[in-house]
């Protein structure tokens, strides 16, 4: 293994680093006919050669993301993914340069692994919340002290207003980016015998909670199948497909059933629930 900075990387790692820097640049007529060989007649040398004279556009990618933690061969072969990816959906009518098309989809591959990988516990689950995630170390490092280990409120708010996320969402992302996963097995201090976990309290309800609401719902369970059997079958077959099937029908629908206006069901569905709310209240208080 050799190492680029703080990136490991194997030797086909390097060599593929060096062919694509050795790789000629495309001029734009080039790439369009490259791209337009490999739309329309799906020409593979064609398709080769635009993703080998864009492959540096994977590397340089790589290179300004390893300081996520990730090892700079796992992001390259996410770059070229991405890279695949832009060359089978580029569409050359459109007269935009390949490079230009083929930077996002890079980029974009390389952020959802980095996204995937960085953390057991999912980061950056929405549009706002990705952009803080990749730009949060660059705007603090312009705004704030580097000599402090926290930002002060108004340097959140700054950050929050730039990004168009809350100030919680920055306090968190900045909590998480400040340290990495840490496991529950892990016992605190030198001399504990007892881990993480051991500490956890248990919100699950214990045995007397979970038979009282058992038995709780079973009662009322019973309360409504009582209330329904007194209703007219019109009324329990309207309150059964409107209140308790899983797919619910709908008013013009039973009106169709029954052969009345949809308004009609409606009245007999609320005369109903009112039947069926007495019903159980009473049940409840006998």
């Amino acid at each position: 293994m050799a190492k680029l900075d703080d990136g490991w990387l194997d030797r086909a790692d390097i060599r593929f680093i060096r062919h694509c820097m050795k790789s000629p640049m495309l001029s734009r007529e080039r790439e369009q006919s490259l791209a337009f060989a490999w739309r329309r007649d799906q020409d593979q040398e064609s398709l080769s050669q635009l993703i080998l004279a864009y492959a540096r556009l994977v590397v340089a990618a790589a290179v300004r993301l390893r300081g996520y933690g990730l090892p700079l061969g796992d992001l390259i072969q996410e770059g070229n993914i991405g890279l695949m990816e832009a060359a089978s959906r580029f569409d050359p009518d459109r007269e935009v340069r390949f490079s230009t098309y083929a930077a996002w989809w890079i980029r974009a591959s390389m952020q959802d692994y980095i996204l995937r990988n960085w953390s057991i516990v999912r980061t950056g689950t929405t549009a706002a919340q990705k952009s803080l995630f990749f730009n949060l170390r660059r705007l603090r490092a312009r705004i704030s002290d580097p000599s402090r280990v926290n930002m002060t409120d108004r340097e959140i708010e700054r950050i929050a207003e730039t990004l168009g996320v809350s100030t919680e969402d920055v306090s968190a992302m900045e909590q998480r980016l400040s340290g990495g996963d840490s496991s529950l097995n892990v016992i605190p201090g030198d001399e504990g015998e007892e881990s993480w976990q051991d500490h956890l309290a248990d919100t699950r309800p214990n045995p007397e909670e979970t038979y009282t609401a058992r038995h709780d719902g079973d009662r009322r369970r019973g309360w409504l199948y009582i209330a329904l059997a007194r209703l007219s079958a019109r009324e329990r077959r309207i309150v059964e497909a409107r209140q308790l099937a899983e797919s619910s029908l709908t008013l013009e629908d039973l009106g169709r059933e029954f052969g009345v206006s949809k308004e009609r069901v409606r009245q007999l569905e609320q005369r109903a629930l009112g039947r069926l709310k007495k019903e159980v209240l009473a049940q409840s208080s006998a």
